[in-house]
């Protein structure tokens, strides 16, 4: 019997910045995991990038080869996933025009992400278009390649049930089943605590990049914030109430944790002693990661050769999407060209 279809799964980032720890266990990680059971492709988001960042738009370049160097590092595939750069497969341009020209401006409106953002990036300029309509952009992405899985985290939810009313709406007003419903994939995302206890974040100042010197990774280490309430070495601590403890929670074994329970329970250990550990295992996991990072880094035309790959992969994969819609709207349906 020969292996069933498997489903196709799309996921991307913006490359506004470095990706830190935060980024990889929170997704990164899931990409690499997913391979093995879906379709995937992967892409840098970067006219999503301009949607905020506008006014910073050379930087989103070097970030987007920055990113994929961490992104295949960590483990995504190019031989096995589709990875690319979404502004070099311009179909997802055409798509989203043409699914503006249906889609109610109260459907973008009510999404969360669009007023929480504004009040979150006060100091940028967001009353534009481009802003408004990411989500469509989104939803864009996803349906020119027919996906069926879509991993997000909590906050992008509401992104992707109006992906699927968009797709029902243009199934009902062109009496077509052109495109699927994607569901969401529930991945580990973890509420990884930055430096200062906070979720990890840039903007916060708080995160700890992938790329980091490992000595400035150990002293970003040392100096995190830990239980409030145990001022001196000999006070018993709470590691429930200890962001460094959430952080072995991702990077130590059981017997690490237990270890760490007991003696900062008991004052046995001091903070030091508990990071010391977190330290070595975070090192022992992105010590290699980085190795190849820089490898990859050092190689830039290979590393954009296998972008162009998979952009033209993506592209052959979206046309049939974007003709069958064409079709469906009676548009190319004429030849006007010479005799």
């Amino acid at each position: 019997m020969s292996e069933m279809k498997k489903k196709r799964l799309l996921s991307g980032r913006r490359p506004t910045g470095p990706i830190h720890l935060g980024h990889v266990l929170g997704a990164i990680d899931s990409w690499a995991s997913l391979q093995d059971d879906y379709e995937c492709f992967y892409f840098s988001a970067d006219w999503h990038a301009l949607t905020t960042g506008y006014q910073d738009a050379l930087e989103i370049e070097r970030y987007t080869l920055e990113n994929w160097a961490d992104i295949i590092a960590c483990g995504v595939d190019p031989e096995r996933s589709v990875c690319f750069v979404q502004s070099h497969v311009k179909a997802h341009a055409e798509l989203w025009l043409l699914f503006a020209m249906f889609t109610p401006v109260s459907w973008l409106e009510r999404v969360p992400t669009y007023k929480s953002q504004q009040e979150e990036l006060r100091e940028k300029d967001l009353s534009t278009y481009g802003f408004l309509g990411y989500p469509l952009l989104q939803a864009a992405d996803i349906l020119i390649y027919l996906a069926q899985a879509v991993p997000v985290g909590e906050d992008q939810a509401s992104h992707v049930e109006l992906c699927r009313e968009v797709g029902r709406r243009f199934n009902h007003l062109y009496e077509t089943e052109l495109f699927p419903e994607p569901q969401t994939v529930h991945t580990p995302f973890k509420k990884v605590p930055g430096t200062d206890g906070r979720k990890m974040s840039a903007s916060y100042g708080n995160a700890i990049n992938l790329g980091d010197d490992p000595k400035v990774t150990e002293k970003a280490l040392k100096q995190m914030v830990t239980d409030p309430a145990r001022v001196k070495r000999t006070d018993p601590g709470d590691p429930a109430r200890c962001p460094v403890f959430e952080l072995h929670g991702c990077f130590s074994t059981d017997e690490q944790r237990a270890w760490v329970t007991e003696g900062c329970t008991s004052a046995g250990i001091g903070c030091i002693d508990c990071k010391k550990v977190l330290i070595e295992n975070v090192e022992n996991r992105f010590g290699p990661v980085r190795e190849k990072r820089a490898e990859l880094l050092a190689r830039p035309d290979e590393l954009k050769d296998v972008l162009r790959d998979g952009a033209r992969k993506a592209q052959a994969a979206a046309e049939p999407t974007v003709e069958a819609v064409r079709h469906a709207l009676s548009l190319g349906a004429t030849d006007f060209g010479a005799d």
